[in-house]
């Protein structure tokens, strides 16, 4: 089917009965007397009452107020309602466009997120990386000696063995030492 544009013309008399909710008809407004210039005025006539002249017998005519002339009625045609739906898609596909990069936008951001928490814990793994600590020398009968004196408090010299083992234990070592020194 063709699309054909029409126009409708609504007269006042049915404006004011579908404005009128009782039934009754309402009291028309009045219109506004159009301002004249003082030579024009004639002694306290209404137009209404002017209705024929003398002279010709013609209707005598109040001519239109000064400033503004008068226009004739403006009538569009309505608006295709095709225009709006298609603004309306137009609208919501760029809403889901949006959408979409929004939720690209949220996947590289967590994949980012990601890359970064990984980089920053090899950072913290390599910086704050303790060194490999050497196992202490004769450390055995170092804690053998400890554990002999605080149960011989009084008595001793019956640690005896086990602190020459502890001093021999160091000599070794630090023999060895001496001699990857030089």
């Amino acid at each position: 089917m063709g699309e054909s544009s029409f126009t409708i013309q609504i007269s006042t008399n049915l404006v004011d009965q579908l404005a009128d909710d009782s039934g009754k008809r309402k009291r028309k407004t009045r219109k506004a007397k159009p301002k004249l210039p003082q030579d024009a005025k004639t002694p306290q006539q209404s137009p209404s009452k002017q209705k024929l002249v003398s002279d010709d017998s013609k209707i005598l005519k109040v001519p239109p107020a000064a400033g503004w002339p008068l226009q004739p009625p403006l009538y569009l045609p309505p608006p295709p309602v095709q225009p709006a739906n298609a603004e309306l898609e137009a609208i919501q596909s760029v809403l889901k466009d949006s959408e979409n990069v929004v939720e690209k936008l949220q996947k590289q951001e967590a994949d980012m997120l990601q890359e970064v928490t990984e980089r920053a814990k090899d950072l913290h793994a390599k910086e704050f990386k303790l060194p490999q600590q050497k196992p202490v020398p004769c450390l055995e009968k170092y804690e053998a000696c400890l554990k002999c004196y605080k149960e011989n408090t009084r008595d001793s010299l019956r640690c005896q063995f086990l602190v020459n083992d502890y001093a021999d234990c160091v000599r070794k070592i630090r023999r060895l030492v001496s001699s990857e020194d030089k």
